[in-house]
């Protein structure tokens, strides 16, 4: 199993959809997992309900989802906060960090009105908090670095493969042009 991390808007699940497909193994997304349970958003159970009682749910999730055999993981942005959760990932998936800048992010983010996050007075500012508090714990949390800058998605995950490969994650797939078969 193969968990990203990483603050909101840094391409957990856009990369990680691609890196599954590449995989040839399934994509999970914590956040979908939690609003199927929920049979609400995430926003609406926050809202009614806290954060507390939502970490909690989230929690349980990533408890389960980190046993199952293979996939590729796309957690919440705010997973890293519980050190339960930090040490499911870690011990048990091959976490890879999606390291992006506020200020990439806030380019990314400024247009969507779908995360409260940056639903305040100052997103940049609030990126920029989120970052300070939650890098040292994605990084005590991840096996592999990846610096999103501005690359495409496709050169995102040819790089996290390639950091998979050099790890021992994965192994390269055979070229049968090089074969002697």
């Amino acid at each position: 199993m193969i968990s990203l991390i990483g603050l909101p808007g840094s391409g957990k699940t856009t990369v990680g959809r691609q890196l599954s497909r590449r995989l040839r193994v399934p994509f999970l997304d914590s956040d979908t997992v939690i609003e199927q349970q929920l049979g609400c958003s995430i926003r609406e159970f926050f809202e009614r309900e806290g954060e507390v009682r939502f970490r909690d749910i989230e929690a349980s999730v990533i408890d389960e989802l980190t046993q199952l055999p293979e996939g590729v993981l796309s957690t919440g942005g705010g997973a890293v906060l519980r050190p339960e959760n930090r040490a499911h990932l870690h011990q048990r998936t091959k976490v890879v960090y999606l390291n992006s800048s506020p200020d990439d992010l806030f380019r990314r983010l400024r247009h969507d009105k779908n995360r409260p996050l940056l639903q305040v007075a100052d997103p940049l500012g609030r990126l920029r908090d989120l970052h300070t508090h939650r890098d040292p714990l994605y990084r005590e949390t991840a096996h592999i670095f990846v610096d999103t800058g501005r690359p495409s998605v496709a050169s995102l995950v040819n790089l996290i493969v390639t950091q998979l490969e050099t790890n021992g994650v994965i192994t390269a797939p055979s070229n049968p042009l090089n074969s002697d078969a």
